[in-house]
């Protein structure tokens, strides 16, 4: 897990060196164990590195390979490496380091492009051929590390973060309107290749982008997940899926585990964190390390689940801490939070995965997660009423935007209102082919942009601002291909994730599965009042928000007079939505 960044000319000059190492210091959070940059061919690759596997200097970055011709730079980790060694060494290939890295460069050198389909893991890759001048970028397949690009005056440049991409200037940091239909309307979700800013781009999950030396591009998508049945599915009991589901979770988890440093869980009490633990646990893991964060209570609204922790840490004898955040922590870390994130993020729980990460970095490296698991088991409730839906698009729309166009168009300056960009986007997506019912496009549509652009992007951001990486076994892609193929109705089931419930009965206590749906509750940013009001109220009305001009001053006056009247489908605040995105673009400078 690291940071990388980079730039390829197409016009013979050479990048900067100075403008790589602008980029790549905004990136040091991600890799803070060492640094390096090279330049070959009109091309500029620096890295930040973390080191998790082979902890020699054998396994610096950005490689070079002589011998092959090739130069890399990638962000994540491939999990099958060792297999992938031993297939390349059965070929005739020799190794001078120990890690992933070099597997990656021997493989590409082997089968070319399609290399990526042989890798199980989470990656950005940038890879550099010398002889033809060749550049090759990839990202996994479910777009669990990020890579931004952006195109200037003769050249591209890529890096793991948009703040990154930034600091190498250049770049046009007008709003992009479509991004913020996206921003505003489908729960602050941008799909790719869109962002924010009109300059900056990111490359989707489950792509290979190659560029030549005269700036001609092709670029192909090698991993899609069908949510069909496939021959022999529909014979399938409930029973034989639960086992199946369990198998492949067992698979995930324990690749999972690989590294040359200790791996540690996050663990909030619910069911997908807990079964992650009793896998592990049944792998043979003593001692393992996990670890909870909890906040003060508003109201009837606790801001903890600890008691649910706590079953589970007891049930398998884990080395469990408690980190509690009183109010008086919460509000100081903002700021960090904030300029630690690629776009900008609403969801009230980022600051708290923020702050987790801050604790958990100090006693482990890597750490496991739950995330993802109610986007493709069904765990929302959302879900539901699509399984008979006659108007899937209206039915989700209703529930998951945070508001319809109209209600857009209140809240934006004129200058943004065209059409209808989100319920566009969603039309779109429900109607392609691979998805059999109406849940089934909704759940694709979760596991294939929304899951990417929120949860796993809220995960990204706040363990690597602190150095730690994050592993999510319910994103191995193995797991997402089978949860596609399980009829709706057993995941919907059971007020959501039926069939993985059924089956981590099987591992962990019934208390944490039959409980109440829980969350990352963070209280103080969905009801707005005293100095996060007051911290809206200064973002939203800065010298640098009313001549940026976004919003319409008279529903912005609205929402501060009275913000616990202004709350979205899915209970977000909407006054935290707007002095979000501006405390965002005023923490980078734009």
């Amino acid at each position: 897990m690291c940071g990388i960044c980079g730039e390829v000319r197409f016009d013979g000059s050479i990048p900067s060196v100075q403008r790589l190492e602008r980029m790549a210091r905004v990136l040091e959070p991600r890799g803070p164990d060492g640094s390096g940059v090279v330049l070959r061919n009109g091309c500029g690759f620096a890295h930040r590195r973390l080191k998790i596997f082979d902890l020699s200097e054998q396994a610096q970055q950005p490689m070079v390979d002589s011998a092959l011709g090739l130069t890399l730079v990638h962000n994540g980790a491939v999990y099958n490496y060792l297999e992938l060694r031993t297939e390349l060494e059965q070929q005739g290939y020799r190794f001078f380091s120990d890690g992933d890295t070099e597997v990656i460069l021997k493989a590409y050198h082997a089968w070319g492009p399609t290399f990526v389909e042989r890798l199980n893991g989470m990656f950005a890759i940038a890879l550099l051929e010398r002889d033809t001048g060749r550049v090759v970028l990839a990202r996994d397949r479910l777009g669990i590390k990020p890579l931004y690009l952006a195109d200037v005056r003769g050249g591209l440049r890529f890096a793991s973060t948009l703040p990154a991409l930034l600091a190498g200037g250049g770049i046009d940091t007008e709003i992009d309107a479509i991004g913020l239909h996206h921003y505003l309307t489908f729960h602050s979700v941008i799909p790719p290749p869109r962002t924010i800013l009109e300059g900056a781009r990111k490359l989707p999950p489950a792509t290979v982008l190659i560029l030549e030396t005269d700036g001609t591009r092709r670029e192909h998508r090698f991993w899609e997940p069908v949510f069909e049945r496939a021959p022999g599915d529909d014979a399938r009991s409930a029973d034989e899926w639960q086992h199946l589901v369990l198998d492949a979770l067992r698979t995930a988890v324990r690749r999972r585990i690989i590294a040359d440093v200790e791996v540690g869980v996050l663990l909030s009490g619910g069911l997908d964190s807990s079964l992650v633990v009793g896998l592990l646990a049944e792998l043979g893991a003593h001692g393992l390390k996990t670890f909870s964060v909890g906040f003060e209570s508003v109201g009837d609204e606790e801001g903890n689940e600890f008691r649910y922790s706590d079953i589970v840490a007891k049930c398998f004898g884990t080395e469990h801490r408690k980190i509690f955040v009183d109010t008086d922590r919460l509000l100081p870390a903002l700021p960090g939070c904030i300029a630690a994130m690629s776009e900008p993020m609403v969801s009230h729980d980022v600051v708290g995965f923020y702050l987790l990460s801050q604790e958990v970095s100090q006693y482990v490296k890597v750490v496991q997660s739950g995330q993802g698991a109610d986007e493709i088991f069904g765990g929302y409730h959302w879900y539901p009423p699509l399984l008979e839906s006659r108007d899937p698009l209206t039915d989700y729309s209703q529930v998951f935007f945070d508001r319809d166009h109209r209600d857009f168009q209140r809240v934006v300056h004129p200058r943004f209102v065209e059409d209808d960009h989100s319920r566009r986007f969603v039309e779109r997506h429900f109607a392609q082919s691979g998805a059999a019912t109406p849940a089934d496009q909704a759940l694709r549509l979760d596991t294939t942009v929304m899951l990417v652009d929120d949860p796993v992007k809220r995960v990204d951001n706040t363990t690597m601002a602190w150095g730690l990486e994050a592993r999510v076994p319910f994103l191995d892609h193995e797991v997402v291909a089978l949860a596609a193929r399980i009829p709706p109705e057993l995941k919907i089931r059971g007020g959501g994730k039926g069939v993985l419930k059924d089956a981590a009965r099987r591992v962990i206590p019934s208390a944490v599965i039959d409980r109440p749906k829980g969350y990352f509750p963070v209280p103080a940013l969905k009801y707005l009042d005293g100095p996060y009001l007051a911290l809206a109220h200064e973002a939203l009305t800065a010298d640098s928000a009313r001549s940026r001009a976004l919003f319409r001053a008279d529903y912005v006056d609205e929402l501060l007079e009275n913000p616990r009247a202004h709350h979205t489908p899915l209970k977000g605040s909407k006054l935290w939505q707007l002095a979000l995105l501006e405390l965002w673009l005023q923490s980078h400078g734009i």
